[in-house]
């Protein structure tokens, strides 16, 4: 019998009202609410943070060295956030995607299968993965942090509220993660209009104080910041460690990128955020030269004492909370772009938005985040505790992020050797050092993400191993079908009535749950359907055949079927559909879904040691089982078992 193939589409158009894309200027304004509110709020600390370091190694300031800090604020907002992420690093997205893993994917593939890693794993993979565990690690504090501090400024307007504040932050940081189902759209627009006040507020706010004292604005000069490290010398790399909350947040700009597109980012950075921040952080300066006794809180120095100070507090506050929401964001795409690259199992991932693919919600990563972020609030109880953990793992991801993107420019993009080496100068040249002067902060706090993120690195380089360890086993087993077939069907005693689907991986490989199934029962039902699923990147099928049937022979039928990423990919009302069509004897009510189970038995002398082997095991135990993500009915899912060592 000779196989012939037909295609069939059996997709719907999408409503008109879903199709339409959100304007750049919407977009933008939603982004308010989610990508900039850490970046937004570091006026709230930074220039206080930078003088507590001062007095704390007893330097004495003066105008000259108000200056030096002003200029080292406003040139770190110039070439790390907008140079180099918003002008230059965001062009660099894979399919839309932006983050450290998207830019990862980029990087020719001899740089990402290469030698000089650790476990099969390339030198630059493995770099990006530390980049990206440490951004996992940035991610639980900054909520924690971000909260706490929130709450302890209303304890300041309210002493009463002082013994509440952490039973407070807890309720809050609930709150907040149990809204993040709703999608980062609906949060967006939900956050956006509270994130525009605040930033007119602090432009306001600056342009006030600027008005009364201009002569501020000389500090705009990079001389000033040059002046500051020959006058200071070592101690002047301390107070870098705290300027660097200035663009404590500009990773989370690239990595949530999915969510909203370049553009619209851009534009708010450019047009908005950017010109509020500088309005806000030369206001302060502006501040401390006509009253230098504001320094103890310059922020809320700038307003008058009474009703003023505590309509600030409250809208600093919801601006605090708000500022958690960037880097939620943010693990999500990271964590959809590790799955993808086989850095994680899989996880639950539900597509919030019709129209823009990277607006996703991810239960499983929701819960561990607030977890861990209730876990420090209820270790640490104050927010100067958590403050010294700021600022050391978003660096080091920004190296990180330097070098990948050096290596896109000159080995994917085809730069010139130069413009890709003085290009690799610049960032780093300025990566580097708030690196160094973080490093020192390691032991007030800075272990907390660093513990975290090396968990985390641990877990994605032992699954990369462990799948592709799996993968190896599986794939020298089974060939095509054709190939399989005439020996498989030697040892079948019987075809039984009624019919059988098993999941493929490709058409290349026989699925080896058949496989299994056969060799045990010596049976198989008298339909067999090899079924392989697709993940489109489009949200629904609307160009295109859906599925194409290829009939095989002795009863089986090779069925491939595309689902976009907001369809739910039900098999049982897709299955009947293309057996109504195709005349398949096929009744999905009835059938048997087929499921291959590999249960790792960890053991000495595989290809992975004992432990990594046990922590593979019990990440593949409880990654998304096929069952529950195609809603195959349970009582009609038979699962094979198979024991395994690696």
């Amino acid at each position: 019998m000779t196989a012939s193939e037909t295609s069939h589409t059996t997709s719907t158009p999408a409503p008109a009202a879903h199709c339409r894309p959100a304007g750049i200027w919407q977009l933008a304004f939603c982004s308010l609410g989610i990508v900039f509110g850490d970046i937004g709020t570091s006026p709230l600390y930074t220039l206080k943070e930078c003088l507590h370091v001062a007095s704390t190694h007893g330097e004495t300031f003066d105008r000259v060295d108000l200056f030096g800090i002003l200029s080292l604020m406003f040139w770190a907002l110039i070439l790390v956030v907008t140079v180099k992420y918003v002008m230059f690093v965001m062009r660099a997205d894979h399919n839309g995607e932006g983050g450290i893993l998207a830019l990862l994917s980029l990087v020719p593939e001899r740089y990402r299968t290469g030698p000089g890693g650790i476990g099969g794993v390339s030198g630059m993979t493995l770099l990006a993965v530390i980049g990206a565990a440490l951004l996992y690690g940035d991610g639980v504090i900054t909520p924690a942090i971000s909260v706490l501090s929130a709450v302890e400024g209303l304890a300041v307007a309210s002493p009463a509220l002082k013994d509440g504040v952490v039973p407070i932050t807890c309720l809050i940081l609930l709150a907040l993660f149990s809204i993040q189902q709703a999608g980062t759209g609906i949060v967006g627009r939900l956050f956006g209009p509270i994130m525009l006040v605040w930033f007119l507020t602090l432009a306001g706010l600056g342009a006030n104080q600027l008005v009364r004292e201009p002569t501020v604005l000389a500090a705009m000069s990079p001389w000033y910041g040059v002046e500051f490290f020959l006058r200071h010398g070592f101690r002047g790399l301390l107070i870098l460690g705290s300027v660097v909350l200035v663009v404590t947040g500009g990773e989370a700009l690239y990595a949530d990128m999915g969510h909203f597109g370049l553009k619209p980012i851009r534009k708010a950075w450019i047009w908005l955020v950017l010109p509020s921040l500088v309005l806000a952080y030369f206001g302060q300066g502006a501040l401390l030269l006509r009253d230098p006794a504001a320094a103890a809180n310059p922020f809320y120095a700038m307003v008058p004492a009474g009703p003023a100070t505590y309509a600030l507090v409250i809208l600093a506050s919801l601006a605090t909370v708000i500022a958690s929401q960037a880097l939620i964001s943010g693990a999500f795409s990271l964590t959809r772009q590790a799955m993808l690259l086989g850095f994680l199992p899989r996880v639950t991932i539900r597509h919030t938005a019709y129209d823009n693919e990277g607006q996703i919600y991810i239960p499983e990563v929701n819960v561990l985040l607030g977890v861990g972020c209730l876990a420090l609030v209820l270790t640490f109880r104050e927010s100067v505790k958590l403050a010294a953990a700021y600022g050391l793992a978003v660096t080091g991801t920004m190296v990180v992020t330097s070098i990948l993107y050096y290596l896109v420019i000159r080995h994917t993009w085809g730069w010139s050797r130069w413009a890709s080496l003085g290009t690799l100068a610049l960032f780093l040249g300025v990566d580097i050092p708030f690196l160094l002067a973080n490093m020192f902060k390691f032991f007030d706090g800075g272990y907390v993400p660093m513990l975290i993120g090396a968990a985390l690195i641990a877990a994605m380089l032992i699954w990369s191993h462990g799948r592709t360890a799996v993968m190896a086993q599986y794939s020298g087993q089974y060939g095509p079908f054709e190939t399989e077939w005439p020996q498989l069907r030697k040892s079948i005693v019987s075809r039984v009535p009624g019919s059988a689907v098993f999941l493929a991986d490709s058409r290349a490989h026989t699925p080896p749950v058949l496989v299994h199934y056969v060799e045990r029962s010596r049976s198989l039902h008298e339909t067999v359907v090899l079924l392989q699923v697709i993940d489109d990147p489009q949200p629904e099928i609307i160009a295109g055949p859906r599925y194409t049937v290829e009939r095989l022979v002795d009863g089986f039928y090779f069925v491939a079927v595309r689902f976009g990423y907001m369809e739910q990919p039900l098999l049982v009302p897709f299955l009947r559909q293309v057996a109504a069509a195709e005349k398949i004897p096929l009744d999905p009510d009835t059938a048997t879904f087929f499921i291959g189970h590999s249960e790792i038995t960890p053991q000495d002398g595989g290809r992975l040691e004992l432990i990594p082997e046990a922590i593979f095991a019990y990440l593949k135990r409880n990654a998304v089982r096929e069952e529950k993500r195609y809603g195959m009915p349970a009582d009609q899912v038979m699962e094979i078992g198979e024991q395994i060592s690696l």
